[in-house]
């Protein structure tokens, strides 16, 4: 029988449907990894502590319905489409229960510090001695080998490991983490990549994998033009704020009512930009002919371009940069670019009911497949919400 094309559409975007995750996440690493395979279809268990759930559950800022219950928003954003699951795993009943949903999964991601799981008859040996297809994803600080494999890990202080906070931030001035957890989720994603990868494998040879995922390597992985620039001179990379070590204009600056950033990144956008700023006299300049003296003279050129771009609100530049085509915007906050024509267009917000009932606004998976955004299949649960009903639909049925 021939699908219609909303059939195959539908299908499209849920293409993980099937696929089964156990997930024994905390905070955000985890639970954002898990996040991923969700809206793509996955059925993802999400196993948490009875008294008190995920960390995450009890941070700001929360709904509250009139009864006065209250639903973290932070814990919504990276926990919809799974099932919440309780289990006690110091209790012998409890790590049986688990362990006859793991016989059925497979995926089981985890951010526990390492040798915790093993401890409690859940590593990698353990559950792959039961189900040996399943793939086996630990997400860490510094990897489960090496000598700060033991060593807690949060994202700022892996932010300053990797080095990133020491190109993050003004030239001379004090180190500046990320404003977005980058570490936490760059391993998200890295971990969300593997494992289906992984899983690939496995269906095609019945072999499960182990996922060693740390959030440092994951850090250094993205900071391939820190690291090549670093082999590539044995010089260290440094904090440059806004600006790019190999061109220039490419930063942010001042206009008379806030800042917008400009990126005349090769020579035809930098003559273009002289022409439309009226300083043909600057395509002359010896410290200016090439991208690469540009880039070494640019706070000489920050300095003459500021002095024009303080005259003129962001609005004005934005809307004649953008006419001749140079790379340029607003440095917007949230609330602008949440509520922005373009967000809107591409469909990445989306309203979703809490468990106690609060209408509250989330983003969505942001790649479209066939024109088409995921949709949110289901609100984030409940602490121990589907613990009897997974147990029935993966065990017993």
């Amino acid at each position: 029988m021939t699908r219609t094309s909303d059939e195959v559409r539908k299908a499209k975007r849920t293409m993980l449907e099937g696929l089964k995750v156990i997930e024994f996440g905390q905070i955000a690493a985890a639970p954002f990894a898990g996040s991923l395979l969700a809206d793509l279809g996955a059925d993802v268990v999400k196993v948490e502590r009875p008294d008190v759930g995920d960390g995450m559950r009890h941070w700001p800022p929360v709904s509250r319905n009139n009864s006065g219950e209250e639903y973290s928003e932070n814990f919504a954003s990276v926990n919809r489409n799974k099932r919440s699951v309780c289990a006690d795993l110091k209790n012998p009943n409890d790590i049986a229960r688990i362990k006859s949903l793991c016989e059925q999964a497979d995926v089981l991601i985890e951010n526990y510090r390492p040798g915790v799981l093993p401890r409690l008859g859940l590593g990698p040996e353990d559950i792959g001695a039961i189900n040996p297809r399943l793939v086996y994803c630990s997400i860490s600080g510094y990897g489960q080998v090496g000598p700060y494999k033991t060593k807690g890990a949060f994202d700022v202080t892996v932010q300053a490991m990797s080095g990133l906070m020491s190109v993050t931030g003004e030239e001379n001035e004090p180190p500046v983490k990320s404003g977005v957890p980058v570490g936490d989720f760059g391993a998200g994603l890295y971990a969300a990549y593997t494992i289906l990868a992984s899983v690939m494998h496995s269906r095609k040879t019945g072999e499960g994998a182990y996922l060693d995922c740390s959030m440092l390597g994951s850090m250094i992985g993205m900071s391939a033009l820190q690291t090549s620039e670093y082999f590539g001179t044995g010089i260290a990379p440094k904090a440059l704020g806004s600006a790019h070590p190999r061109n220039a204009p490419y930063q942010g600056f001042a206009a008379k009512d806030g800042h917008f950033a400009v990126a005349a990144g090769n020579d035809k956008l930098w003559t273009d930009l002289c022409k439309l700023l009226r300083l043909t006299e600057l395509l002359e300049d010896p410290r200016f002919t090439t991208q690469l003296l540009r880039a070494a003279n640019q706070k000489a050129l920050a300095s003459i371009l500021g002095e024009i771009f303080i005259k003129e609100p962001v609005d004005y530049w934005v809307s004649i940069i953008d006419e001749h085509g140079i790379p340029c915007a607003p440095v917007n906050d949230f609330p602008t670019i949440l509520n922005s024509e373009q967000i809107k267009a591409l469909g990445l917000v989306e309203t979703i009911k809490l468990p106690n009932g609060c209408d509250t606004l989330t983003t969505t998976f942001p790649v479209r497949v066939d024109g088409q955004v995921p949709k949110l299949r289901r609100s984030p649960p409940k602490l121990g919400e589907h613990t009897e009903e997974v147990l029935k639909d993966w065990v017993e049925g």
